[in-house]
Order: C-alpha cells, then structure tokens, then sequence
C-alpha cells in the first residue's frame, strides 16, 4: 500500500494539541464501536490510526488487564498527546504505519481503526493489511465506513472470510 507519510504527518502533527476538543462527542461513538467488535477478555487488540488514543479506554475495558492493547499511529505528536492524556499506562503506544503494521500475522484478536480508511492512498490495501494483522477466525464486527452505522462494501472481499475488524470513520479535516 502507498501512503505518504510526510502529508498525514503534515495534517495531523500540528493539529494533535487540540484534537480531544475538536472532536469532544466521538466518546460514546467509540465505546458502541468496540462493544460491537467485541473483544474477548484477555484479547490481543490493535487501534491503528489511534491518535491521541480515544479509543483506547473502552479497548482496555474489553481486554481486561489480562489482555493487551497496542496503539498504532504514524504520528509523533498524537502519540504524544495519548501519553498526556495517561494512555500509556493502559495500552503500549507504537510509532508505526497502519499500511505495514509492525505485527506478525495473525497476532491480533481484533484491530480497530477509526477514521483511517480515508486518509490511505489504497483503502482496499489497507483492509487487507488489517485482516493480516488478525488471527483467522478472529471476532466479527460490522464495519461502519464514513461515519458510524454504514457498512463499506471493500470489507467482505478483503478479508475474504467472516468480518474480523472494527472499521470506523468519519473523515476529519
């Protein structure tokens, strides 16, 4: 998959400090979201695209502390602001590029990615390298696509097997 790194970094770098007050009502949105992936306790869950990691409460709530959540992003700056906020202490937050995640294949029970489809350069590609990261078998989850609620139609065929991931978006710029 393709993706430049330099232009995500660009957008999101600077806009990281106040990304939690842009977007102050996506709380609850991501909480029904990982209800609905269901992780098991004990669970392997990867948030990629996370962000400053607003996601990664309900995650960890999901897991348990048996479990292990990692947060993924391509951003120094968000990740940053994940730690601000005390989101390092409930999830391992990683450097890494959601196009070529930095996991073994398979190793994931489930990946959540809210809001990062539309900033790939090969949306298809990027379902693909989710479904990779993910055991087979993994948990089901509809896969909502710009905006909470609508089923995007790439999800079936790239992963080629039930729905394993949780795919939210809505596009912020």
């Amino acid at each position: 998959m393709t993706q430049d790194v330099s232009a995500t970094r660009a957008f999101f770098g600077p806009r990281a400090a106040g990304w939690e007050d842009r977007f102050p009502a996506d709380g609850p949105a991501y909480a029904r979201a990982v209800t609905e992936l269901g992780p098991a306790p004990g669970g392997v869950v990867v948030d990629v695209g996370c962000g400053t990691g607003r996601a990664l409460s309900p995650l960890r709530a999901a897991v348990g502390q048996d479990g292990l959540v990692i947060g993924v992003d391509l951003t120094v700056e968000m990740l940053a602001e994940a730690r601000r906020h005390g989101r390092g202490a409930i999830a391992a937050l990683v450097l890494g590029d959601g196009g070529r995640l930095p996991l073994r294949a398979g190793r994931a029970d489930a990946v959540f990615a809210a809001g990062l489809l539309p900033h790939l350069a090969d949306p298809a590609g990027g379902l693909a390298e989710l479904a990779r990261a993910v055991r087979p078998g993994g948990p089901g989850s509809p896969a909502p696509w710009g905006g909470l609620g609508r089923r995007h139609p790439l999800t079936a065929p790239a992963t080629g097997s039930p729905r394993r991931f949780g795919v939210v978006g809505r596009q912020h710029r």
